[in-house]
């Protein structure tokens, strides 16, 4: 539970206090990779924080991602080296592509 806490604060640091969309974990089955299948799924999801004006966050922790991410608007914004040892996650985040819309509420 010690170790839980201290990967919980490490990404909580670098969380964006701004209003957002957080995607906390997307991942596909290895048999359906590169059938576009993740796509569709963040797409949609996308496509719902563009409508609302929202931007959106996740944190990647596979470097290779990181263009695919980038295809989908994100950029990287830094680092975040998880204690004793852990992987590196990559915080990203993306305006959405309407910016002008209206907020919720």
């Amino acid at each position: 539970m010690p170790r839980a806490a201290e990967v919980q604060n490490a990404m909580h640091e670098a969380h964006p206090d701004e209003p957002h969309w957080y995607l906390p974990s997307v991942g596909t089955d290895r048999g359906l990779q590169g059938m576009g299948v993740g796509s569709a799924l963040l797409r949609q999801q996308l496509d719902l924080c563009d409508r609302l004006g929202q931007p959106a966050y996740l944190e990647s922790s596979n470097i290779t991602n990181i263009p695919f991410y980038e295809g989908l608007g994100f950029r990287a914004t830094g680092e975040i080296r998880l204690p004793g040892g852990g992987p590196t996650l990559w915080p990203m985040w993306r305006e959405p592509a309407h910016a002008d819309a209206p907020s919720p509420g």
